[in-house]
């Protein structure tokens, strides 16, 4: 094992003949916010459930906040907190009496300091003697979030934390969750809102099962794409492409319409040579953009192996 927050060795986890996760090596260090990628049955809530001592893997190795998986669970579970994709509350008692509730199970030695802290953080003290049952979906995740963070974890699992909420709810969540990243504490989500992974993760891993790529969102885009800039032109003759295709740092220079579409190494270094180039070539430019992939596309091209066109995703 490792000094990481999180470190798994061939994790796999089996349901009869299901396998729901198979040999998954993962690092993350601590203060990360880690992102979870998949579609339905890929096996991200399986690996926090995993993670988390909720369950035992098949084979392979967990380590979670210093903490060995099967060996040392309930040390483990007292220093991790977690968000079920559906969090149970008892819809009878007050948010108030809900928090000190599970404050007492965690042996939290300031109860209702603690209570008072993470209502007021989460813009519930006002509600705090409300019946849970009276919460909107929002104010109940919220109060979630809050329960999770009562033992002040080292790590905190977020199983899809603004599924199911408005906007604005959503809002508040991802900016408690940006605000949490300042405590250094060790975060891991699990959404199926892209954008949502691309704002708020240091990383992401995207899986079925398997490990499909791991990185941070920018890389994975450039991995995958490269960089790709669109000089339009008021006309494009050919030998316009085969000019800036023979430069070493480019890998490709086509022509489509009016537009030569160039993908390349570092173009904010090496965009002044193309326009250099092309101008003293005769060409006469309009403007220059560059086409931005979406960590949607990223997502779609490892897990449906479904490449977009350039045309589709031009954003210049």
């Amino acid at each position: 094992m490792t000094d990481n927050m999180i470190h798994t060795e061939g994790l796999t986890k089996h349901f009869k003949e299901v396998r729901a996760v198979e040999d998954l090596n993962l690092s993350i260090p601590a203060g990360e916010v880690f992102g979870l990628l998949g579609p339905n049955g890929a096996g991200k809530t399986t690996t926090i459930r995993l993670l988390t001592a909720l369950i035992a893997p098949t084979r392979g190795a967990a380590q979670v906040a210093g903490y060995i998986v099967g060996e040392q669970d309930t040390d483990l579970r007292q220093n991790v907190g977690i968000l079920t994709e559906a969090p149970g509350m008892y819809e009878q008692l007050s948010a108030e009496r809900n928090l000190g509730f599970f404050a007492e199970l965690y042996e939290v030695e300031d109860v209702p300091g603690q209570v008072e802290r993470y209502l007021r953080m989460l813009g519930l003290w006002d509600r705090r003697q409300e019946a849970v049952g009276t919460f909107s979906k929002g104010m109940r995740q919220k109060l979630a979030i809050a329960r999770a963070l009562l033992h002040e974890p080292q790590v905190l699992f977020l199983d899809e934390p603004t599924s199911g909420l408005d906007p604005a709810a959503a809002r508040l969540v991802r900016e408690f969750i940006t605000d949490l990243r300042e405590t250094g504490r060790t975060i891991v989500i699990t959404t199926h809102n892209l954008d949502e992974a691309d704002r708020l993760c240091d990383r992401i891993a995207v899986f079925q099962s398997r490990l499909l790529a791991l990185d941070s969102p920018a890389n994975l885009r450039r991995q995958l794409y490269g960089r790709t800039v669109v000089f339009h032109l008021t006309r494009v003759e050919p030998r316009f492409s085969e000019l800036l295709g023979a430069k070493s740092f480019v890998q490709e220079a086509r022509a489509m319409e009016n537009k030569l579409i160039v993908t390349l190494d570092e173009p904010e270094m090496h965009n002044p040579e193309l326009i250099n180039e092309l101008v003293q070539a005769g060409a006469e430019i309009q403007f220059v953009g560059e086409i931005r992939r979406s960590l949607e596309d990223v997502y779609l091209s490892l897990v449906q192996k479904q490449p977009v066109s350039d045309v589709e995703q031009s954003n210049e």
